[in-house]
């Protein structure tokens, strides 16, 4: 089926694959796993140009992640530039209502309406360019934005898939179950399931705690016939480098290039349990011939 030609859709044409990450629950983690999916996907090639876009609109916390916290969005003629959090590289365009708020402190009080047009206008009016993947960081649950995003992106609905994140507990599990529940409804295609905070490493000793549980991702992964991904424990190191936006965990700037956030990443433990589950993920991804 050919693609329709709306304002999206020719402004996605050379958006090679759309990878939304969701969550049931809020505080599962799920923006740092999309900073962290945006930012290995980045590492993959010296080549690869990636977008991150954050659609959490009452709560966006991209802009902090990626060090970027109080930069604003310029205008130009072919739209909205985005904020590029690798510097001149200009390879990792970053997306988030957070950059256009006055006060980084105010607060972002919609309706569905005001919404549904601001994620039409980071789809049809940013300047996205060429990009191998846009990762899309969605709030929790599955309401008004989900349904406005999904309903935006039908054109181009043969390169999106999805990736759900959950930690290991029962309450958060019942909450994946439904954001499941939500993919099949809207046919959107899931990567696989990632359950994050299983355990926490303690940096001094290096003891496991299971402080949330543990395994009930994979079990409802097996359960379901979903890929599992693999699992994340607490990472002290992780919070510090993205709370400080690329600083490393004895508080100095991680590397004196234009990219300390990755450089500064690289160097936390879960940088590498991450790698195999961005690969494995990948593996599921539809082969070019099948994507309009």
């Amino acid at each position: 089926m050919a693609t329709q030609d709306t304002p999206i859709a020719r402004r996605l044409r050379n958006v090679r694959n759309i990878i939304i990450v969701l969550s049931g629950k809020g505080g599962v983690g799920k923006s740092s796993v999309s900073t962290q999916l945006a930012l290995n996907l980045y590492a993959s090639s010296a080549n690869c140009r990636v977008g991150l876009l954050d659609v959490d609109l009452t709560g966006p916390s991209i802009p902090r992640m990626i060090g970027r916290d109080g930069h604003g969005v310029h205008q130009s003629t072919d739209g909205w530039v985005p904020v590029y959090a690798d510097g001149s590289a200009a390879r990792f365009a970053c997306m988030s209502v957070g950059f256009l708020l006055k006060k980084k402190g105010d607060s972002v009080v919609w309706r569905g309406p005001k919404k549904n047009g601001m994620i039409r206008q980071f789809l049809s009016d940013v300047r996205w360019g060429e990009l191998d993947y846009l990762v899309i960081d969605t709030p929790p649950g599955t309401s008004d934005e989900h349904l406005s995003l999904l309903e935006h992106l039908a054109p181009v609905h043969s390169r999106l898939s999805s990736i759900i994140v959950t930690t290991p507990q029962a309450v958060a599990l019942m909450d994946a179950m439904k954001c499941l529940s939500f993919t099949q409804t809207v046919n959107l295609p899931v990567l696989g399931l990632i359950e994050n905070m299983s355990g926490y490493v303690c940096p001094c000793c290096g003891e496991v705690s299971n402080i949330f549980s543990t395994g009930g991702g994979e079990a409802m992964a097996k359960r379901e016939g979903l890929r599992f991904l693999g699992s994340l424990p607490v990472d002290t190191d992780l919070v510090t480098v993205l709370d400080g936006g690329g600083r490393a965990a004895d508080g100095s700037d991680a590397d004196e290039v234009s990219f300390p956030l990755l450089q500064g990443y690289r160097n936390t433990p879960t940088a590498k349990l991450f790698k195999p589950i961005v690969e494995m993920a990948l593996g599921g991804l539809p082969s070019p011939e099948n994507i309009d």
